[in-house]
């Protein structure tokens, strides 16, 4: 039992990390498509704040999903090692 239960906390923490990276990814690349995009017409200032801004938030969502992925496994461990 104590085998399953690594193993699912272990499979949950890679498919997480994956996610992340993938959002990490998406995240700049729409970015730097912004950037490109916005340069040609807007203001430098303007890109830089939305540059910011997406990255904050990047961080929050990391950030988020990882204390989640932490309670998660946290909880599944205090659960096994109650039984």
């Amino acid at each position: 039992m104590g085998v399953v239960v690594v193993v699912v906390v272990v499979v949950v923490v890679k498919v997480v990390v994956v996610v992340v990276v993938v959002v990490v990814v998406v995240v700049v690349v729409v970015v730097v498509v912004v950037v490109v995009v916005v340069v040609k017409v807007v203001v430098v200032e303007v890109v830089v704040v939305v540059v910011v801004v997406v990255v904050v938030v990047v961080v929050v969502v990391v950030v988020v999903v990882v204390v989640v992925v932490v309670v998660v496994v946290v909880v599944v461990v205090v659960f096994y090692c109650s039984m």
